[in-house]
């Protein structure tokens, strides 16, 4: 079979992409080398949807991210993916911060962002009782706000999967070749033959491009560590908290997410490794120490976990999307660094009139699905919903993750859903089961049991995240 556009890389642009092309009478394959979509980047990184204060006027950068920000609401809304409008803050603690407040809200205004003022320190502290008194005045951004940016993903890979997309897990490319008119791109014996790509293989994407000899892209390993507090301390950030951007990254940040915990980070240090996600106790302490500058009463006591994600920092210091000098039928998405996720509905429609210009006239789909279903939340029920879900289907009335208030029903939906969890990360992201202050010390083991019952596979080959990471080596009795 001969596909017509073969997608490399299953984050949240390469997964919108895929959902944006799947409108089209076109046979799409989206590839991923992981065993599941978002496994890179889109699962480890800030959630944060900017604004578009940040990024140069006139870059890629600014364009698309104040697109995508203001597509994000009713992407998010359709795709039924939470999402949280709660502005943002830039604070400064000296009057030389106060300077650099001043030149974003300046090249904000260039970019095009709305809804943006600097705001003294009452103003400031009734927003954020809890902020550093030192604090003397910030930049409030209305229009910034959070989402999961793993939902995300699986929501539009498996909106386009419904679409007739073919998802192709666990294939890491490690060849390409064209014939003039068809690319094959191989994972050892395996290969999908297709008359155009689209890199969006993230951290690496320059090693992709240089598959066809395409050595103009140079990506930086960026990695960023963070610790993720328990819902107790949800309360203590109403915005995202920044401080004051520097050429590494936009610094340290305190927020909530979309599911009412409080995120402390990233770092920003620049690495050799493109699959080093370690976490280093020295950095996470130092992540710590500059959280507190900006809340000072942010503590280790309830952290339930920490957690690091590399970034795909473009030597250009600019998103690079567009067709290679090399090839005009490989198109590059690449140095998706932040604000890549706010960008990512823009970039996808970007992608989509490149493609649409290159290919000319294709019809769209009649009977096109704009959605899929919306998935079961049982913790955000009430308990009349949750009464009668549980006489449709007694699965929802019982509890396999106390800390996520989490079902076997939902657990089941994940399994069987459009792109099937097969791993017990990947439960996890869908479902939540294992993301609340046990980590997954009580539903851990009965995850395992159902995907091992519903796959059909004995329980000692269920993994964590696929490949080599069994849960259990063996039996003892």
């Amino acid at each position: 079979m001969i596909y017509d556009i073969a997608v490399i890389g299953a984050g949240v642009v390469g997964s919108l992409i895929s959902m944006q092309l799947s409108q089209y009478n076109l046979k799409t394959v989206l590839i991923e080398k992981g065993n599941d979509v978002a496994v890179g980047t889109s699962k480890a990184n800030s959630a944060i949807v900017h604004a578009g204060f940040d990024a140069k006027p006139g870059s890629l950068k600014a364009k698309l991210n104040v697109e995508g920000t203001a597509k994000m609401p009713e992407l998010c809304k359709r795709l039924h993916v939470p999402f949280k409008l709660t502005g943002s803050l830039v604070v400064a603690f000296s009057p030389e911060q106060r300077k650099t407040v001043e030149e974003l809200y300046a090249r904000g205004i260039e970019n095009g962002v709305e809804e943006m003022e600097i705001i003294e320190q009452d103003r400031l502290r009734e927003i954020e009782p809890q902020i550093n008194e030192v604090a003397c005045c910030a930049l409030l951004a209305k229009t910034a706000g959070i989402v999961c940016p793993y939902e995300l993903t699986v929501a539009a890979a498996e909106t386009a999967v419904i679409n007739g997309v073919k998802f192709e897990r666990n294939f890491k490319v490690d060849k390409i070749d064209y014939n003039g008119s068809v690319f094959t791109v191989s994972a050892g014996e395996k290969n999908i033959n297709a008359k155009y790509v689209i890199n969006c293989a993230g951290i690496y994407s320059g090693k992709i491009a240089e598959m066809i000899g395409d050595d103009s892209i140079r990506i930086i390993s960026r990695k960023g560590e963070y610790m993720l507090l328990d819902k107790t301390m949800g309360s203590l950030a109403n915005t995202v908290i920044f401080q004051c951007p520097s050429d590494m990254g936009k610094g340290i940040l305190v927020t909530p997410t979309v599911d009412g915990n409080l995120l402390l980070g990233p770092s920003s240090i620049d690495v050799d490794s493109y699959d080093d996600v370690s976490t280093n106790s020295d950095v996470l302490d130092s992540v710590l120490e500059a959280a507190k500058l900006s809340v000072p009463c942010v503590n280790t006591r309830n952290v339930i976990t920490s957690f690091a994600g590399l970034r795909s920092h473009p030597a250009t210091g600019d998103f690079i999307i567009g067709a290679s000098k090399k090839n005009p039928a490989f198109i590059n998405v690449a140095g998706i660094e932040s604000p890549g996720l706010s960008a990512s509905p823009a970039i996808a429609e970007y992608v989509e009139k490149i493609m649409l210009d290159i290919l000319g006239n294709v019809e769209k789909k009649e009977d096109f699905i704009p959605t899929r279903k919306a998935p079961v939340h049982f913790r955000n029920m009430t308990n009349e919903e949750r009464k009668a879900l549980i006489e449709k289907d007694k699965r929802y009335g019982t509890i396999v993750c106390r800390c996520e208030t989490v079902t076997q029903g939902e657990i089941l939906d994940a399994i069987h859903s459009p792109i099937p969890a097969t791993d017990v990360d990947s439960v996890k992201r869908r479902t939540r089961a294992g993301m609340g202050r046990c980590q997954g010390g009580f539903c851990g083991s009965k995850v395992a049991q159902l995907i091992a019952e519903e796959h059909g596979i004995p329980l000692d080959e269920v993994t964590k995240f696929g490949g080599g990471s069994r849960l259990l080596v063996g039996k003892t009795k």
